[in-house]
């Protein structure tokens, strides 16, 4: 499929969508109460999370703009609402946990995240295989995530 210049403004706006979350989620970070709360030996270092979540980020809006690229040929209704409800989750993620401080209820945020991006991807793949696989980081990622969520809260 031959890309022209109204598509890169698509692109431009699912990558903008996705990145505004990752911008508002950026409003509640690790502070003082993070570097005080057990967490495992195995945490990663605060600097890895910038690189990779802006990996993820990218890789995200662009799945979702090959998704929508295909709304002729393809029912992208579903596959993009899907998108949308996990972006919503993601973005309570950092509120819930760094901003309320409630570590359990970030944790179920997570595990329905995990749920939603499944989903996606799934009905990504459907719809395009690049855009399903470029989720497969993403799931990944938000799955360890869940799993140090879930530690730190045993923990704590």
């Amino acid at each position: 499929m031959k890309i022209k210049w109204h598509d890169l403004i698509w692109l431009a706006f699912w990558l903008g969508v996705t990145f505004g979350v990752a911008f508002i989620s950026s409003q509640y970070q690790a502070g003082p109460w993070y570097e005080e709360i057990a967490r495992p030996t195995w945490t990663p270092p605060g600097w890895i999370f910038g690189p990779v979540w802006s990996f993820l980020y990218l890789s995200m809006g662009v799945a979702a703009w090959l998704v929508w690229r295909q709304r002729t040929s393809k029912p992208v209704t579903m596959p993009l609402t899907m998108y949308g409800l996990q972006l919503v989750a993601n973005g309570l993620w950092s509120w819930i946990f760094f901003g309320q401080r409630m570590i359990g209820v970030a944790l179920i945020d997570l595990l329905l995240l995990v749920a939603l991006v499944s989903i996606t991807m799934v009905l990504f793949f459907r719809v395009n295989r690049l855009a399903g696989a470029l989720l497969i980081p993403y799931l990944l990622w938000i799955s360890f995530a869940a799993f140090l969520n879930f530690s730190i809260w045993r923990l704590n």
